[in-house]
C-alpha cells in the first residue's frame, strides 16, 4: 500500500474503493463509480475537433448519408478499446510497450516513427479546435489561440502529480458538456429523425469525395492514440492478484467501454444530423467549422451558434490534454527509458505550431490530420490483436473465435477504406464510385 499512499489521498481513496469491490465489500453504484475512469479519458478521443471537422463536411455536403460510417466506426471502436483496456489490465502493461518487447526492431522503429507522427497529427487536430474556439469568441489570432490553448492544456495535465483520479474526473466534466451541448443542439436543429435512422443503418456512398470523408470520419472515430493511451490507463490502476480480480475489472471495464463510447458516438452522429439540418440544404459547401459557426446563427439562432462554440471550446481542451498524454505514453512505451516530461509533451505539441505557423487552412488541417490518422491506424490494430488472441501473454484471457473474427472485420474494414483512399490520392480511377 505505501505506493497508493506515496500518490496522494485522492489517489488512495480511489484505489482502496477499487480494492473493496474486488474483495467484495462494495456493491451497486457504490461498486461502479470507482471503476469508472479509462474509458471516460479514452472517449473524448472521439469528440475531437477532428471529428468536428469530418462531421460538418459530411452532414453539409451529404445530409444523413454518412451516418451508417460514425455508427459502424463507433462499434469498431468499441471494440478495440475493450481489447486495449484487456491489454493493459490483464498483462500489467501498454500496448507500446509489448511492440518494443515482441517485435523486431526495424518494425519497432517503423510502428514508434509511425505512431508519433500519429500523435501529432492528433495534437494539430485538437490545438486547432481549442484556438479556433478561443479565435470566434475572443477574436484572437490562430496562433495565440494554440498558446492559450498550451497553456490551458499544460494546466490541465499537471492535475497528473495527483493521481489519476483528479484528470479523470476533470476529463469527465468536459465530455458532460460536449454531449450536453448536443443534446440541446438536436431540440434546436430541425432533424428529419426519419431520414436519420434509415441512413444509420442503410449503408451509401454516392462519389469519390464521400469515401474520402468516410475515411476521414473512421480516421476522427477510430483513433490510433486511443488504443495505445487506454491500455495505459488500465495498465496499473489497480494492481491485481489474481484470475478472478481480473475477471472482474474486465466485466466492469467493458461496461464502460460501451456506455462511454456510446455516448462518444451519439455525440458524433448528432453532430452531423445538425450540420445536415443546419446546411444541407442551401449551404452545402459549408465544410469549415468557422463558417459553420457564423451560419448557425442566422439559420438557428444565436443560442444555437453559442452552444456549437461551448462544445468546440470543450473539446479542444480536453482532447489537446489526453493527446498529449498519448504522446508521452507512446514516445516512453516504444523507447523503453523515461524521458524528460517536457521532451515528449513539446514533440507531440511543436508541429501544430508549425502548421499554423506556415498559415495553412484550419479546417482543412484538421480533414487531412483525421486522414493520417486513419492510415496510421492498422498497425496498432492488427498488433492490438495479435497479442489479445496470444494465450503466451493473455493466458485465459486470450480472445475467443467470435472476438477475433469481429476485430479482424473490422481491421479489415479500415484496411479497405484506407486503400480507397490511397488509389484515389495517387489518381487511380474507381469506376465503381461514379
Amino acid at each position: 500500500m505505501t505506493e497508493i499512499v506515496a500518490t496522494g489521498g485522492q489517489l488512495n481513496r480511489t484505489q482502496v474503493a477499487i480494492r473493496q469491490v474486488l474483495d467484495g465489500h462494495r456493491g451497486g453504484w457504490s461498486a461502479v463509480l470507482p471503476m469508472v475512469g479509462p474509458a471516460v479519458i479514452a472517449s473524448i478521443a472521439y469528440m475531437d475537433p477532428g471529428n468536428f471537422a469530418t462531421n460538418i463536411q459530411a452532414g453539409a455536403k451529404y445530409g444523413y448519408g454518412l451516418l451508417w460510417v460514425v455508427l459502424v466506426a463507433n462499434l469498431i471502436a468499441m471494440l478495440f478499446q475493450a481489447l486495449s483496456a484487456k491489454l493493459g489490465i490483464v498483462t500489467g502493461r501498454n500496448l507500446a510497450e509489448l511492440c518494443r518487447e515482441q517485435f523486431p526492431r526495424p518494425l519497432v522503429l517503423a510502428m514508434w516513427i509511425g505512431s508519433e507522427v500519429a500523435a501529432m497529427a492528433t495534437d494539430l487536430a485538437e490545438f486547432l479546435g481549442g484556438a479556433i474556439g478561443l479565435s470566434l469568441l475572443f477574436s484572437l489570432p490562430l496562433f495565440w489561440g494554440m498558446v492559450v490553448t498550451a497553456m490551458v492544456t499544460y494546466g490541465v495535465l499537471t492535475f497528473e502529480r495527483r493521481g489519476f483520479r483528479p484528470l479523470e474526473l476533470i476529463i469527465g466534466a468536459l465530455v458532460a458538456i460536449i454531449a450536453l451541448c448536443y443534446l440541446v443542439e438536436m431540440f434546436i436543429a430541425p432533424v428529419d429523425w426519419a431520414a436519420a435512422a434509415y441512413h444509420s443503418f442503410v449503408p451509401e456512398l454516392t462519389d469519390a469525395a464521400a469515401v474520402t470523408i468516410a475515411v476521414g470520419i473512421i480516421g476522427a472515430t477510430v483513433m490510433p492514440h486511443a488504443i495505445y493511451l487506454h491500455s495505459g490507463l488500465t495498465q496499473a490502476r489497480m494492481p491485481v492478484r489474481n484470475d478472478a480480480e481480473r475477471r472482474k475489472l474486465l466485466g466492469f471495464s467493458n461496461m464502460e467501454v460501451i456506455v462511454a463510447l456510446a455516448i462518444a458516438g451519439i455525440v458524433n452522429m448528432a453532430m452531423v444530423m445538425m450540420a445536415s439540418a443546419a446546411f444541407h440544404k442551401g449551404y452545402g459547401d459549408v465544410a469549415e467549422i468557422e463558417t459553420a459557426y457564423h451560419t448557425l446563427t442566422p439559420l438557428l439562432g444565436a443560442g444555437a451558434a453559442s452552444v456549437f462554440l461551448i462544445s468546440l471550446l470543450a473539446s479542444g481542451v480536453s482532447s489537446s490534454a489526453v493527446g498529449t498524454m498519448a504522446g508521452q505514453m507512446i514516445m516512453q512505451g516504444f523507447v523503453g527509458f523515461r524521458i524528460p516530461i517536457w521532451v515528449r509533451r513539446l514533440v507531440t505539441m511543436a508541429p501544430a505550431f508549425v502548421v499554423v505557423g506556415l498559415g495553412v487552412n484550419a479546417t482543412d488541417a484538421l480533414v487531412v490530420s483525421q486522414v493520417i490518422l486513419s492510415l496510421t491506424l492498422p498497425l496498432p490494430m492488427i498488433a492490438l490483436l495479435a497479442f489479445t488472441q496470444r494465450a503466451d501473454i493473455m493466458g485465459v484471457f486470450a480472445n475467443g473465435p467470435v472476438t477475433r473474427a469481429a476485430a479482424a472485420a473490422g481491421a479489415a474494414l479500415v484496411l479497405l477504406l484506407n486503400a480507397v483512399l490511397l488509389l484515389q490520392t495517387f489518381g487511380v480511377p474507381l469506376p465503381f464510385l461514379g
